[in-house]
Formats: structure tokens, C-alpha cells, sequence
């Protein structure tokens, strides 16, 4: 031990500007700790997987060509930054694969998140096929790799690990176990294992000593530190020996995980004594099994792989220690990305996008995703008061404690979907309705930035007194079932008085405002737009979540004011693009690029088109029906599908008609840089497809219909 701090300390005074490279195969401590501070990698990922095994802890992303962040050993823990390779010829060009290749990803099997990278050099002289499974034995990555050399030279291969563990990557040390680079912190330990063996490895320090910064200098591996003792940004390297003469090989990567670097180099040994193979038929098993479990939509039939990923994705959401609590996205988006040491809150649990998960299940038949969902909510999320935060961590404890009402009613109205009208169910039940009755109508609303009487708000707090009402009857408990209908009753006369302007200027008519500050939407009050928005009289801001109103069934579909905000939503939030019409959150949204494609936030930043709102209209079509309303939803499923990327995942957001012009890389319809998967859109995209089939929004509940709309549909 006295020898290891000594070491340590040695290493944490290294100067960083005066050290002397070592010569070729020195061994020590590498120097230059902490190194430079790296960001995560970018939100719009290629492809998602993990292995349906609750014994298989770790999640992967891809993009651009690598492997991005792993998570482990949760959902709310990334602690990979990025696996790639290094190639070179020893004497002249060193490329690296993110930044000097073209990449393709590529679907392996349809229906199981096996994704394969094909990387191939912009100069022609090489190409790397690599395919990723997590073993369902172990939480451990595998990656089977082929590199051809296409010049036929013998080029040289390494592979370069940015290890970030516990959600943080600054704090790492970095050795080896064996043939194995280990990396680890306090909490968690990593090992990258490959076979045949690396020929050299080596751990340094990002910017200072690692093998980038190392082969960027003379094309060749000069160092091979054993160790980065002090805790910093560590990044690893390995050479891969050449088993052809042709100068391509073949070669299986191992990256495992543990509590300690002794139990990460464990799993990834055991992982490669499995071998890929084995790993991977039964890795696509899991996948196969569960989907064939389900039965699919007749709306999906050109359009099967994007169900088919859309409905495992939203099961890879879900963490499986913390069962039930589901994730937004497995993404750093532009805005959480830029601030060092913090993975962003895309990684916490809300009730409202669970909400939106458990329902797509529901009405895909995977009652059983639906039933964690609800159980979670209810026994890690609510808070003593009755009330739920506006997300939590996995464990369920607060992230950030503001209130949106929306998000006590969504646990409400799943159970009442769910037929869970039991005792214990009720309590949970009572506290969450007392909290929306002393705490409503007004609340922070679903975009998060602003608070007030907001449409879509008290559509959702309605539908949950209305069900919570009828959970009260099962019960016994007339008094308060008598109670919420009162309330609920009159809020749904009061919400036009709150939310609906008749003197605004944008139409000569009535229309929904996205939010009022004082209940008045006559008045011209003014707030401020979140994210760097201006000042805004609240007549002049209108939102497509008043249709809320419609799918919670507080208002029927053909009601006058209703029909006559959709022209103007569209005129003010609408754009047509080459893959479908979609719509902005609300107008000056600022959640977004800078105009010319820079990340969040920035100057000017604005938000982009949301898919999802396609989903929503969608839903809305087919409750209003008559004649085309199941083609048009179906038009609107086709919009949402045609976002995809190659790996079929669904954006959060979609390039507007003010996509940065003359340049490359930002077509209009096509996802921005924002969260990619979002489980949202996944979910929309199943519970539409589901509500076209059965001629009506499957997860409108009934009992609010029967109240306020007829008919009981």
C-alpha cells in the first residue's frame, strides 16, 4: 500500500510541460496526470443494446463509427466514454476511426439490437467491420472485429479506450491484469481483453500520455506505460498483432465490468473464453423470445423493423436493478454534453415519459413492462405528500423536485388502464389525487420551463381525479370519489376561462393558449420564454399539447375551439418537410441548435420539430374519424417512422426549414443533435400504430370519456 501512494504521489506532481517522452517499450507510471478534461460524446446515437438477461448490467450506444458510452451498473451510470481504433503504418499517417472514415451502421438481425459499424477510410486504405452484443452472462460487452487492410500493406491496429467511470471520467486509474487493461475508481473497475492478446498496452493520461497523443507524433506506439496511478482522465491502449499477410485480422473485444479492476478482468476473461458467437445466438434468443411473445399491428406492415426496434427500445429503457424505472434516453444531448463530469438528466426518470412508455406496452401486450412501471412510480417515486418530483434518480429519489401536476395524474390514470383498483393501490392512489386537489390547477407544465394554467395540464389532472374516483368506489370511499368529481368537473368548465383566448391576435376566433400566468386568457400578461426566449404577451403562444384535452378525454374531439386552434397551431408551430409534417413545442422555443448548427445553448438557439407531436395528431385523427382518419393517422405513423436514422432510432428532434443552409448534414425531417433514441418517440410510435388498428387513441381512458364526451369509446 505505502508503495502504491508513493507512486501516486509521484505521478500527481509530474509537470506536465517539462516531462521527457520515454524511450520505445519503457514501463512506469505514465505522467501529465490529470490529463485534459473530456466531454461525453454526442446525443444522436446509431444504436442501443443490451441483452434481455437481468445478469447482463451493461447498456451500449454507438455513433460516428464507435462504440460510445457503456453504462454500468445502471441506467444512470455511463462509465465508458468511447471505444475506437487507431490505425497506422508506423512511419508516415496515423488515422483514427471517428474522425477519418466513413461510417455506416447496419441492423444485423431485425428483430434483436444487434448493431454492426462499418468504418472505411476517407483515404481508401482500410475498413473495419465490427459487431456488438452484451453477454447475457455477465455484464460485459463483446465486439467481433475484421479489419482489411485494402491496400494489402500491413498496417498496424489499436484500439483506444476512454474509460468514465461511475459517471464521471476525471477520477479514473488505469493498469493492468495480465494481458488486460483495467481501469477503476472508488466504486466501479473496467477491463478491455481482447484474443488473441494485444501485443503492447498502455494507460496514460488524455492529451499528455495517451496513445493518441503518443501515435499522432511518429505513427508508432511508443509508450507502454503500465500504470496511471493518479486519478484522472485515463485513456488506454492496445496493439492488436497481425494474424494474416495480407495485413488484415481478425480479433474478439472484450470490455467487462465490476465492482473491482480484479472482478472487471474476470468477466471480460470469462466473456472471451464464451466467446462471440456463443454470446451473440444467445443474445438475439433473448430479443427473439420477447418478440415473439407479441403480437404485431396490421398498421406496421411496411414499416416491421421500426416497431420491431421501437418496442425493443423501450424495453432496453428499463433498468434492471431499479425494475420498472425507465430512462428517457441512453444520450448526452448538446446541452448536458458540454458540462464536464455531469451526464445529464436524460438519464433520470419521469413520470411523464414513463407515462408514455407504459401505455405503448400496454397496448402492445407486454402487460408485464406496464405493471413495473406503475409499481415503480408508486413505491420509489411518490413522496410522502402524495406528490412526485419532476424526475428522480433510478433509486427514485428526487433530481430535481419542481411539481407538474400532469405527472401526479399519469401513475392515476395507469392504474386505472391496468384494472389496479386493490387497497394497497388506493393508497397510493389517495395521497397522489389529495396532492393534485390542494396543489392544482396551475403547475410547472410539460415543457418545463414554465409554469401556469396550461391545457395540457388539466386535461391530464382531470382524467387522474376522474379515475382516481373510481378507484375510491372500489374501495369504499364514496366521500372522496364524490370529492374528485367535483373537482375535476369543475376545472373541465373552467379550462376554457383559463386557457382559451377569445381577443388574441393570432385569429379573429378562439383559440388554446400553450399556457396563461393568472388563469385569464384574456389578459395580456407577459412571461418569459424559457432557454433564452424574449418576452411575450401569453395571447400570442400557442402549443399542440391542447390536444390533451382530447386524448384524456376532457373535451370531444369536434369541439368548435378545439377544431379551430389546429389552423393556427399549424400556421405558427408547422412545417412541412420531405419526410412529414411535424410541429415546434410552442412558439420562440429556444431548446435547440444555434442557427448554425452549434450545440445548446448558444446564440440564438432554437428549438427544432418534435416527431412525436405527428404521433399525437395522429391520435387525435382517429378520435375525431370520419372518412380518412385512419389513412391519415397512418400517414402521420409513416412521418414519425421516416426519421429514423440507419439504426432505426427515433429522434427527439428534427431539422426545421431553418436547417443551417449550404451546408452538409442537416436535412430537413431528419434528427438534429438532440436525444436519440427518445423512448417518447418510440413509445408514440407503437401506442399510434396500435390506435390505427383499433379506429380509436387506445389509451384514452374511458371513464373520463363517458364523463365529458360520449361516446363511452
Amino acid at each position: 500500500m505505502h508503495r502504491a501512494c508513493a507512486a501516486i504521489a509521484a505521478a500527481a506532481f509530474t509537470v506536465l510541460a517539462g516531462f521527457a517522452p520515454p524511450a520505445w517499450g519503457a514501463d512506469g507510471p505514465a505522467p501529465g496526470a490529470p490529463g485534459r478534461v473530456a466531454n461525453w460524446t454526442e446525443g444522436d446515437k446509431d444504436g442501443f443494446g443490451t441483452a434481455t438477461a437481468l445478469a447482463s448490467k451493461v447498456w451500449f450506444t454507438l455513433d460516428d463509427g464507435e462504440l460510445t458510452e457503456i453504462y454500468y451498473p445502471d441506467l444512470g451510470t455511463p462509465s465508458v466514454r468511447s471505444l475506437q481504433f487507431v490505425v497506422s503504418d508506423g512511419r508516415t499517417f496515423t488515422e483514427r476511426e471517428r474522425d477519418d472514415a466513413l461510417h455506416d451502421v447496419q441492423l444485423v438481425d431485425c428483430r434483436s439490437l444487434t448493431y454492426r459499424q462499418v468504418s472505411t477510410a476517407r483515404s481508401g486504405r482500410w475498413r473495419i467491420t465490427k459487431t456488438y452484443v452484451a453477454d447475457p452472462a455477465r455484464s460485459a460487452v463483446l465486439v467481433d472485429v475484421y479489419f482489411e487492410s485494402l491496400t494489402g500493406r500491413p498496417y498496424q491496429l489499436h484500439a483506444l479506450l476512454d474509460p468514465a467511470l461511475s459517471n464521471g471520467g476525471d477520477d479514473d486509474r488505469g493498469g493492468r491484469a495480465g494481458d488486460a487493461l483495467v481501469a477503476f475508481d472508488d466504486r466501479n473497475a473496467s477491463a478491455l481483453a481482447s484474443a488473441p492478446a494485444p501485443r503492447k498496452v498502455s494507460s496514460g493520461y488524455l492529451g499528455a500520455s495517451d496513445g493518441w497523443t503518443d501515435l499522432a507524433d511518429d505513427h508508432r506506439m511508443d509508450w507502454t506505460y503500465d500504470s496511471a496511478p493518479a486519478a484522472g482522465n485515463v485513456v488506454q491502449t492496445a496493439l492488436i498483432p497481425r494474424t494474416g499477410r495480407s495485413g488484415s485480422r481478425h480479433v474478439t473485444l472484450a470490455l467487462g465490468f465490476g465492482a473491482s479492476a480484479d472482478a472487471a478482468a474476470r468477466t471480460s476473461a470469462a466473456a472471451l473464453d464464451t466467446g462471440f458467437d456463443a454470446a451473440a445466438s444467445r443474445y438475439a434468443d433473448g430479443w427473439h423470445d420477447y418478440l415473439g411473445g407479441l403480437d404485431r399491428p396490421r398498421s406496421v406492415a411496411d414499416m416491421t423493423t421500426t416497431y420491431d426496434v421501437s418496442l425493443m427500445t423501450l424495453v432496453a429503457l428499463e433498468d434492471k436493478t431499479y425494475r420498472g424505472g425507465g430512462i428517457a434516453s441512453p444520450s448526452m444531448a448538446w446541452v448536458w454534453g458540454n458540462i464536464a463530469g455531469y451526464s445529464g438528466p436524460y438519464h433520470l426518470v419521469w413520470s411523464r415519459d414513463l407515462y408514455q412508455v407504459a401505455t405503448a406496452q400496454l397496448a402492445a401486450g407486454d402487460r408485464g413492462g406496464a405493471e413495473r412501471a406503475v409499481d415503480y412510480l408508486w413505491d420509489r417515486q411518490q413522496q410522502p405528500d402524495g406528490c412526485f418530483p419532476q424526475n428522480s434518480n433510478l433509486d427514485g429519489s428526487p433530481h430535481w423536485p419542481n411539481l407538474q401536476l400532469d405527472e401526479v395524474a399519469y401513475p392515476i390514470v395507469l392504474s386505472w388502464q391496468l384494472g389496479r383498483f386493490d387497497a394497497r393501490t388506493w393508497g397510493h392512489v389517495e395521497r397522489a389525487a389529495t396532492c393534485i386537489l390542494v396543489r392544482g390547477p396551475a403547475s410547472q407544465e410539460r415543457w418545463e420551463n414554465a409554469d401556469g394554467y396550461s391545457p395540457a395540464t388539466i386535461a391530464a389532472a382531470i382524467a387522474g381525479l376522474v379515475c382516481a374516483a373510481e378507484i375510491a368506489e372500489r374501495n369504499g370511499a364514496t366521500a372522496a370519489a364524490l370529492r374528485y368529481r367535483q373537482v375535476a368537473d369543475s376545472w373541465q368548465a373552467s379550462v376554457d376561462e383559463w386557457t382559451r383566448t377569445t381577443n388574441g391576435p393570432l385569429a379573429d376566433h378562439p383559440y388554446y393558449l400553450r399556457l396563461t400566468k393568472d388563469g385569464n386568457a384574456n389578459a395580456g400578461t407577459t412571461y418569459t420564454i424559457g432557454d433564452g426566449g424574449p418576452t411575450v404577451d401569453q395571447r400570442t403562444v400557442v402549443d399542440p399539447s391542447f390536444l390533451e384535452l382530447v386524448r384524456f378525454g376532457v373535451k370531444p374531439a369536434d369541439d368548435p375551439d378545439i377544431v379551430a386552434t389546429l389552423p393556427v397551431v399549424d400556421r405558427e408551430l408547422g412545417v412541412t418537410t420531405p419526410n412529414g409534417q411535424f410541429w415546434h413545442r410552442y412558439g420562440h422555443d429556444g431548446y435547440g441548435e444555434t442557427p448554425d448548427g452549434g450545440p445548446f445553448p448558444g446564440p440564438g438557439n432554437t428549438g427544432r420539430l418534435w416527431p412525436l407531436f405527428a404521433g399525437e395528431r395522429g391520435e387525435y385523427e382517429l378520435a375525431r374519424g370520419g372518412a380518412g382518419a385512419r389513412a391519415a393517422a397512418r400517414d402521420r405513423l409513416r412521418a414519425i417512422a421516416a426519421t429514423g436514422n440507419e439504426g432505426y432510432m427515433l429522434p427527439e428532434q428534427v431539422w426545421d426549414e431553418h436547417a443551417p443552409s449550404g451546408q452538409p448534414g442537416f436535412p430537413p425531417g431528419e434528427g438534429t443533435f438532440s436525444a436519440t433514441p427518445l423512448g417518447w418517440t418510440h413509445a408514440q410510435f407503437v401506442r399510434l400504430a396500435w390506435s390505427i388498428d383499433a379506429r380509436r387513441p387506445v389509451e384514452r381512458p374511458r371513464v373520463v370519456a363517458c364523463r365529458y364526451t360520449g361516446p363511452c369509446r
